[in-house]
């Protein structure tokens, strides 16, 4: 991630997230565990509309490795979130997701990224990323 605020435009694809009534905490705004949320819906709306993702049959599926969020504003109910998402290294059996949240007038609520590695759903062992997924991974690429 950059020093530098992020913009919509730094990110391929994006989708708007309501925010929920349970997301606010008792300071009034959402609370840091539902801004990983957001980032988890980004990412597996994306592998399940774009890549042919079945996370419910499908014999590979992504788990998350590791997960990092920078947070830059406030939001609360009932405003929702825009999720920018982008792919900053895509390996093997593994893919960095970047992902902006951002307010719906542009402003930044939070930067960070995502480690999916993708695993066999019988021994939890790392597979290669199907191909239909690694096709809608490309178009999300940044180099």
């Amino acid at each position: 991630m950059t020093d530098t605020p992020p913009s919509m435009d730094a990110y391929p694809h994006s989708l708007t997230i309501p925010t929920r009534w349970k997301d606010n905490d008792i300071y009034g705004h959402v609370n840091n565990v539902e801004y990983y949320s957001y980032f988890d819906t980004v990412i597996n709306h994306y592998l399940i509309t774009a890549g042919g993702l079945d996370i419910h049959g499908g014999p590979t599926i992504g788990v998350c490795a590791e997960s990092h969020c920078s947070f830059l504003a406030a939001v609360a109910f009932p405003d929702p979130v825009e999720a920018g998402l982008r792919v900053g290294h895509l390996g093997n059996s593994s893919v960095r997701y970047e992902i902006g949240l951002f307010n719906p007038d542009g402003s930044p609520l939070a930067e960070g990224w995502f480690v999916h590695v993708f695993v066999d759903r019988e021994s939890r062992r790392p597979a290669g990323i199907p191909d239909p997924i690694r096709a809608a991974l490309l178009k999300l690429e940044v180099i």
